[in-house]
């Protein structure tokens, strides 16, 4: 048995503790704040309940795993876990409207074809053909596999299957998501509704590249998932129970400020207090530039995470306003409906890098969960908005960045409007969320959001590998192989903990 120190109490983080916990390990969590969970925080209020991170769940098999492989007993027994139907209505700058089924791509197309016409239909359901293609290539070495040691080979191919086309003398292939909006979807209201996946994660379309396809097939496929009584935090909740029922020990408000190593092999870690605690392992859940700080040595120079691939920085952050409204959740409403921005090149200027910030009129995502625990009683709505937004420049001072989110916010509510009548006549009051609530959260520098591993753009879109430089040293969660999001969070986990049980030679799960 090994005494294994975890440092952050994230999902990835607890996923790997419960694991490693059940390996028969002792495991000592260490987290800097006073709760768990990371990103998937709760926000409570005069009766209301919200989640301040992810809203929904894609690929809850993920989690299915952790709960048999750590309990015999599935994920079910412990959250109330539930397909949203429609998966998401669509509110287009041209003001057409759709509403997309749930896990169906037959439903999917045959939605498209009433609302925008057979062809676009038809091109929409011959792109998942080929985003599912992209899947099965890039699935295990982008999520159930540790990083490649020759990963320069994922960097340098792109898997996603484009369609060649013919203008003039000129043969051209689409390489980045908008090139498949335009030369193989060719409608604004498509290329808008692929746009959407990636903003989801933060990511640039123009710059993204096409095996970004993967990110909408994920949700067509495999659905989008809600926990009813409570929201996401209650998966947070559930992951956090196993660990202590696998004798996880937790040590909260405990900041862990240096990484102990000696001779090449990891020793230990030292909280704050100075009293350095020995392990075998260390398993860091932390962004890559607090690693460093954790890691430094003498010269205060930094030292990498292992694998050769250079942390990825996160290029946007989130806004999320909280909404407690007056009236209850009309009989019918979708859970999600997505209001698409009026002019999406200023939207893509100003959210990374060429323009003057946030566009008066973003792509919005409104959450309107049908879940009686988030609201006092059934004449109430807890409503969210979420859109991606800069992240802050180096230096800016906090009360400047809560203005700019304020500000930001009130656009989030203009926009809000179309997908819900009455809106502004409705608020009672709205909590406002931004980077600097990100990075509290995560530990994220400036609230920046990792995105999901993605192959080709010369390795851009990869992160660093699980394994460090030192032995014994550890990487986990959205900031390590295979990058962020939820189910990338519980790959993480599972990964890390069968290179710390099997070591070097575990190549994933069969």
């Amino acid at each position: 048995m090994a005494r294994i120190a975890v440092i952050g109490a994230g999902m990835g983080a607890m996923a790997t503790a419960a694991r490693l916990a059940v390996a028969g390990h002792r495991v000592v969590v260490y987290e800097r704040t006073g709760t768990y969970g990371g990103a998937l925080g709760r926000f409570e209020r005069d009766g209301f309940s919200f989640d301040t991170g992810p809203g929904l769940l894609p690929l809850p098999a993920v989690w299915r795993d952790l709960f048999v492989k750590t309990g015999k007993e599935p994920l079910e027994s412990r959250v109330d876990l539930v397909q949203v139907d429609p998966s998401s209505r669509h509110v287009f700058a041209d003001g057409t409207e759709v509403a997309l089924p749930n896990a169906s791509r037959a439903g999917v197309v045959a939605a498209l074809d009433a609302a925008l016409g057979a062809a676009a239909a038809a091109r929409w359901g011959d792109f998942l053909v080929r985003a599912r293609e992209t899947w099965d290539r890039t699935r295990r070495p982008l999520l159930e596999e540790p990083l490649w040691p020759n990963w320069e080979v994922l960097a340098e191919r792109e898997p996603y299957p484009s369609v060649p086309h013919r203008r003039l003398l000129r043969t051209r292939r689409a390489g980045t998501l908008a090139e498949v909006g335009a030369l193989e979807l060719r409608d604004p209201r498509l290329a808008a509704l692929l746009d959407a996946h990636a903003l989801a994660h933060g990511l640039d379309p123009r710059t993204a590249p096409a095996n970004a396809a993967v990110l909408p097939y994920l949700e067509y496929a495999f659905g989008m998932w809600y926990v009813r009584g409570g929201g996401l935090r209650e998966l947070a909740r559930a992951v956090y129970e196993r660990c202590l029922a696998r004798r996880v020990e937790f040590r909260f408000g405990t900041e862990v400020t240096a990484v102990v190593e000696k001779d090449g092999r990891v020793r230990g870690v030292e909280p704050a207090e100075g009293v350095v605690e020995e392990a075998e392992f260390v398993v860091a859940g932390v962004p890559p530039d607090v690693l460093d700080r954790l890691r430094g040595g003498a010269d205060g120079t930094p030292v990498r995470p292992g694998g050769g691939v250079p942390p990825q920085r996160g290029g946007a952050s989130r806004l999320t306003v909280l909404l407690a409204l007056r009236g209850g959740r009309p009989e019918g409403t979708a859970h999600r409906t997505v209001v698409h921005a009026r002019d999406r090149e200023a939207e893509l200027d100003g959210l990374f890098g060429a323009g003057p910030g946030m566009a008066a009129q973003p792509t919005v995502t409104v959450l309107r969960p049908d879940d009686p625990a988030l609201v006092p009683d059934a004449d109430h709505e807890a409503v969210t908005l979420s859109a991606p937004v800069p992240a802050p420049p180096a230096g800016t001072r906090r009360a400047a960045a809560g203005e700019s989110a304020r500000q930001q916010a009130e656009r989030l509510i203009d926009v809000a409007g179309r997908a819900v009548p009455g809106l502004r006549d409705r608020l009672l009051w709205h909590e406002v969320r931004g980077p600097a609530d990100v990075a509290a959260a995560t530990g994220a520098a400036d609230g920046a959001i990792p995105a999901p591993a993605l192959a080709g753009a010369g390795g851009r879109l990869l992160h660093a590998a699980n394994t460090t430089g030192t032995d014994g040293l550890f990487t986990v969660g959205g900031w390590s192989h295979p990058g962020g999001g939820l189910p990338h969070a519980g790959m993480s986990g599972a990964l890390v903990a069968g290179l710390v049980v099997e070591g070097p030679e575990f190549r994933g799960s069969q």
